[in-house]
């Protein structure tokens, strides 16, 4: 049953990456088809993160409301809905209007499963959940270039696509009733569940409870730390290194769709690769995504996750240097590798981390507005990049990069610096009592 169960969260996170490279690899021909310039996909881009702002924002609310098995279930069929109605657009307008369903689907389920994980189960199901969501990624673009080399149909592209993402929410909504089961006996039937007995909306109903349990606004490092004490939402950003991590997820995600959005455009327009060619070799990226989740599963077990957030970022900025350098093309190809098998444990060990650092208590809030703030630098960053692209150079792109990594590298070590200084200050106050 606990097998069964992280199978089905699994294929869950592959409906989640399904849509997520589609636009960046099919944008180079779209585009002529529906007569936008190369910056246009900024547009349909912003509809889509804006609206999983606001879902992943109010995820904490909703996954309280719903419970986190209808939440999934009705989302992944809302993206699978946006997905068959894009296969028929003809116009930007049309899908401009099916990028509010597609935005709104992706942020509940995004930020409800990585809370149910982060709380039940050890860090390389993280990992591995995430590495899944890279499955997902890396089918979109190759489906898009073999429909591109086969007749040019990128629309084909999108239909397939949106029948297997509804052929997934009919089995999550078949699988309904093995959620609160599931949830309640994860540890007990085998699984290496991390908190034993807790329900699908245990964290839920401890959040709405916080603003009534926590009356003191001016709660204390330690508190907060050792993870004893519920903070609402105003309160969040007073917990030490949080707003630290939120500006974190800004930049990684900034960094992460930059790259699955510009770079067929980039090796279309600056390497000099055919569009379908172009729109394939994403792929690669999203390839060194997923395979790196599965060996960064395995290393969770040895390391850890600070230290494997520091070698990804460490690995992002040798590729993004590659991919900016004027070398031969074909090293694009291995700088697209390399910049995936970095991304591959930073997100996952940030979202693992989270209860450890800032309490379970207030995982479910934290992780919403982490990703809130991600799907903000996702809406922000990428378009806002296409339009500084398409005015200046492409080399742009490389560029930022490169920027949002070393940035990255240092809030991160300042993130670790202050949670150990809160336990410390934790386990002295411990003392004392």
């Amino acid at each position: 049953m606990a097998t069964l169960f992280l199978i089905l969260i699994y294929l869950t996170f592959i409906s989640l990456g399904l849509p997520d490279a589609l636009l960046g690899a099919a944008w180079p021909v779209m585009r002529l088809d529906l007569g936008m310039p190369l910056d246009g996909a900024g547009m349909i881009f912003i509809i889509i993160s804006g609206g999983t702002i606001i879902s992943s924002f109010c995820s904490g609310w909703v996954v309280g409301r719903f419970g986190t098995g209808k939440v999934t279930t009705f989302s992944v069929l809302f993206t699978a809905a946006a997905l068959l109605g894009s296969s028929f657009g003809h116009t930007v307008w049309w899908f401009m209007l099916l990028a509010v369903p597609l935005g709104l689907g992706a942020g509940s389920v995004d930020a409800a499963l990585n809370n149910y994980v982060a709380t039940h189960y050890k860090a390389h199901h993280m990992s591995w959940l995430h590495c899944f969501w890279g499955v997902g990624a890396f089918i979109g673009p190759i489906i898009i270039g073999a429909r591109l080399r086969q007749d040019n149909n990128w629309r084909g592209a999108y239909l397939s696509l949106g029948l297997m993402q509804a052929a997934i929410s009919v089995i999550l909504f078949i699988a309904l009733p093995m959620w609160k089961k599931a949830g309640a006996n994860a540890e007990a039937k085998g699984g290496d569940a991390g908190t034993a007995g807790k329900t699908e909306n245990s964290n839920d109903a401890k959040s709405d409870t916080a603003g009534a349990n926590t009356g003191n606004k001016n709660v204390s490092a330690a508190e907060t730390a050792s993870g004893n004490i519920l903070v609402n939402s105003k309160s969040i950003l007073r917990i030490p290194g949080v707003w630290q991590a939120l500006l974190t997820f800004f930049l990684y995600c900034s960094c992460e769709y930059t790259v699955g959005l510009w770079g067929a455009s980039f090796l279309s327009e600056m390497r000099g690769f055919e569009k379908p060619a172009a729109a394939s070799a994403v792929s690669l990226y999203y390839a060194g995504i997923t395979i790196g989740r599965f060996f960064s599963g395995l290393l969770n077990m040895r390391f850890k996750g600070q230290q494997l957030i520091r070698g990804g970022l460490c690995i992002i900025l040798l590729g993004g240097i590659l991919f900016l350098l004027p070398l031969p093309a074909f090293i694009s190809l291995p700088a697209l590798l390399l910049i995936g098998l970095g991304c591959s444990p930073v997100f996952p060990n940030m979202i693992q981390l989270t209860p450890e650092r800032f309490g379970a208590e207030n995982s479910q809030k934290i992780i919403g507005w982490q990703m809130g703030c991600a799907y903000t630098g996702i809406t922000v960053v990428p378009p806002l990049l296409g339009i500084m692209a398409a005015h200046i150079s492409m080399l742009v792109v490389p560029a930022a990069i490169l920027c949002y990594v070393a940035l990255m590298l240092f809030l991160s070590e300042r993130i670790n610096v202050k949670c150990r200084a809160s336990a410390k200050l934790t386990e002295f106050c411990k003392k004392l009592s």
